[in-house]
């Protein structure tokens, strides 16, 4: 039986944390801890995923739901509300369908005060955790059979019907994954046939029929180099001479993404050592199954450049090509001969090496996230394979590991903080502190608990890092990386707290607390008033038509982004309602710039873009909070009468609304086939409503919204999971199960009030 375990480390001496690990999340398999009816409790969740998955791909994490629920007793005792008439929706009903969500959410909490996350999604999460600990040989120890069933569940449960696997669980086949997949099926022994469903059979055939693996992104192509079955020259260099380039060049270590300097860090290590592991069998018989051609008879050079169609998210242009053609043709052919290869490129790999352990101690082996890790985890292996560093990355594997209904999955590294400010801000809408007291003060204890107290260690400016005192981060203070969404949103959490009595809520946090989030956010605003996420935006987004990464929108420099923009107007207003003292003029300015930004970001449609969500209601809520808190309103705004005029527009027949995932990298509303609509996509474009005064002027759209609301909850107050929500670099889904309660409790709440 899995068991979610939170806010626990354990004897591992080469754990560590910075706050007693607040807001871990570990999973743990107990054969002998659960009773028969749990265990076909959990046999029914995994069948009936299984049958409806070409229907539903998107699990409703249900394993820690029901594991939390039977801990607490939860017993709904409150009847379900259906309503009829839209019009005729009474304050009573509204109230008693947000009390019933309410005390199902609220059993779903931590006891360290966070709500548990899953944050998974993207099919090419897997592979290179399995491949890397194959490499190290450590995969046994790291995955029992118990876990590898579940990662097999997992990627039979997700094999689209032409056998291959898409970028994300709703997306179409791409190499990428298939062939990564499939690699990851052969290292857990299962063979051409006889397995379920001939999954790698059909994967064979779809990967061949598609042109073989050459036709691999660099991604992929990296980690075949590495296991052996490619060869590194086939990839599009990667030298790791970038960590030595001095600040006045146009492109180094500085001027690249935070995630682009964490993934290139560690593969391009592993590139200028040109590391393969040894030949295995395996090896031998994938390098026979993955190509059209002979091994020994493949064009690497060719190669290089090849990407699959159905992988290359946009062309790649003739500057791009040209520019790696000629570091490929002259720059590291240069590097990688003697005396050049002893006299620079060991003094880079030195450098880089550095700068992983650095970046790894900093993270305390969590690193930035799913596709970093492996790379750096075997690049501190190839450097030492007894090594401290190795080992203290082997011990934070298990943060990375999620387990739901469809199977085992490695999440992009957890959502905790991201997801409980949502979810406390939700609840905080519902004025019903009274009834939920214990919630509250556990999640303003974990938020106090979570911020960033320090800035990075030593001379972090010179490894590349922002300072992030007084940030939040999108997942838990130990792994480090502040964030201005984030960081907004929980820092309006604890401004909202901050103004109950003490007695009620506990200790509050200390007002250079909230100053030193302050001044992390203004730090991030850009001199056209957009606000980025991680850190200040050195500009230069030319360099995107370099971006090596083929299958993946924006990824070479930090952006400004709507969502962020927004969040920070909303916490910089209630900030200065309360302490109009601190940096008064810097805040009004930074508030007046992101608004302008705002407004200009805003489409002739009416929507916003959204660049973390899928994709146009979740932009345009945010867009709206942001102006509405800014004293922005219907009558002297057209910019907020066009995003009424966008979402009343787009209302589905039932009063909801639904969006594809595919408005992300078509940059085009796309509703759901059928017109369908989602509970989180209603909520969404129903508080948007809301908060432009919707209910005030003509509130028959806003009851609409509501029926559909109140009349989708489940008979324990849940509410149904529909589909993927979230994305991040334009192509790549995440899924938040979360958002479908936090999103419609607070539209629930914010409805309930109006009424």
């Amino acid at each position: 039986m899995w068991r979610l375990r939170t806010g626990k480390g354990g004897d591992d001496p080469h754990l560590f944390s910075t706050n007693d690990y607040v807001g871990r999340q570990v999973w743990e398999f107990d054969r002998d801890a659960a009773t028969p009816q749990e265990l076909a409790d959990v046999e029914d969740a995994r069948r009936n995923f299984s049958e409806n998955r070409t229907h539903l791909k998107t699990c409703s994490d249900l394993l820690w739901r029901m594991q939390f629920l039977r801990e607490k007793n939860f017993d709904q005792k409150i009847p379900r509300v259906l309503v009829e008439d839209a019009e005729k929706i009474t304050y009573e009903a509204a109230k008693t369908a947000l009390r019933r969500g309410v005390l199902y959410f609220t059993a779903l909490q931590a006891d360290d005060g966070h709500w548990p996350a899953e944050n998974s999604g993207s099919l090419f999460f897997e592979a290179p955790f399995v491949i890397c600990l194959y490499i190290t040989g450590h995969l046994d120890n790291i995955f029992s059979p118990e876990h590898r069933d579940e990662i097999l569940r997992y990627m039979y449960n997700h094999q689209n019907e032409d056998g291959g696997w898409g970028l994300h669980v709703e997306g179409h086949s791409v190499m990428l994954c298939t062939v990564m997949n499939y690699i990851c099926l052969r290292i857990f022994g299962v063979g051409l046939d006889g397995d379920r469903e001939n999954a790698c059979a059909r994967a064979r055939k779809w990967i061949l029929d598609h042109g073989g693996a050459t036709y691999t992104p660099l991604i992929g192509k990296a980690w075949l180099s590495i296991l052996g079955v490619y060869d590194w020259s086939g990839c599009i260099p990667m030298p790791p001479e970038i960590w030595m380039l001095p600040s006045f060049l146009p492109i180094y270590g500085g001027t690249l993404w935070i995630y682009c300097r964490d993934v290139f860090s560690g593969l391009s290590y592993l590139y200028g050592k040109r590391f393969i592991t040894p030949q295995t069998p395996l090896v031998l018989q994938l390098r026979e199954e993955l190509y059209t051609r002979p091994y020994d008879q493949i064009d690497w050079k060719i190669a290089r450049l090849r990407c699959a169609k159905e992988d290359l998210y946009q062309p790649q242009a003739f500057v791009h090509n040209l520019f790696w053609k000629g570091v490929s043709i002259f720059l590291e052919p240069f590097l990688s001969r003697w005396p050049f290869d002893k006299l620079v490129r060991q003094r880079a790999l030195r450098t880089t090496m550095e700068l992983i352990h650095y970046n790894d101690e900093a993270s305390r082996y969590i690193t930035g996230g799913c596709v970093e890790k492996p790379f750096c985890m075997l690049a501190c292996w190839v450097e030492d394979n007894d090594s401290d560093c190795f080992k203290k990355h082997l011990a934070r594997v298990p943060d990375y590991v999620w387990v739901a209904e469809d199977g085992m999955k490695i999440q992009s590294f957890g959502s905790q903080l991201w997801d409980t400010s949502f979810s406390l801000q939700a609840l905080l809408a519902t004025d019903l502190a009274d009834e939920i007291r214990p919630t509250l003060v556990k999640g303003y204890n974990y938020l106090k608990k979570s911020q960033v107290a320090e800035n990075p260690p030593g001379n972090y400016r010179k490894m590349y890092r922002y300072s992030t005192k007084g940030a939040w981060t999108f997942t838990d203070q130990d792994q480090g990386w502040g964030v201005s969404d984030c960081t907004a949103e929980s820092l309006e959490c604890c401004l909202v707290f901050s103004t109950m009595p003490a007695e009620f809520i506990g200790e509050k946090m200390k007002p250079e607390r909230l100053y030193d989030a302050v001044n992390f956010l203004l730090s991030l605003q850009s001199t056209n008033g957009g606000v980025t996420a991680w850190e200040p935006a050195p500009g230069k987004k030319w360099l995107e038509l370099l971006g090596p990464v083929e299958f993946l929108g924006y990824g070479v420099v930090e952006h400004e982004y709507v969502e962020c923009t927004a969040s920070v107007i909303v916490a910089l207003v209630s900030f200065k309602k309360l302490y109009p003292w601190h940096r008064k003029k810097e805040i009004e300015s930074c508030i007046t710039n992101a608004v302008d930004y705002t407004e200009k970001q805003q489409l002739p449609d009416g929507s916003w873009y959204g660049s973390w969500g899928v994709c146009f209601f979740y932009a345009t809520w945010f867009a709206l909070r942001g102006l509405a808190a800014a004293g922005k309103t219907y009558k002297d705004s057209p910019t907020i009468r066009k995003a009424v005029r966008f979402i009343i527009g787009t209302q589905n027949v039932d009063g909801g609304w639904g969006e594809s995932y595919l408005s992300c990298p078509n940059k085009k509303y796309t509703p759901l086939e059928g017109n369908r609509s989602t509970v989180v996509h209603t909520a969404e474009a129903m508080m948007g409503l809301i908060l432009a005064g919707q209910m005030e002027r003509e509130p028959n759209s806003v009851h609409r919204s509501a029926k559909m609301l109140i009349n989708s909850q489940l008979e324990n107050g849940d509410f149904p999971q529909e589909g993927i929500v979230g994305v991040f670099n334009t192509t790549a889904m995440l899924h938040y199960p979360n958002f479908r309660n936090s999103f419609a409790l607070w539209a629930l709440a914010e409805y309930a009030k109006r009424l």
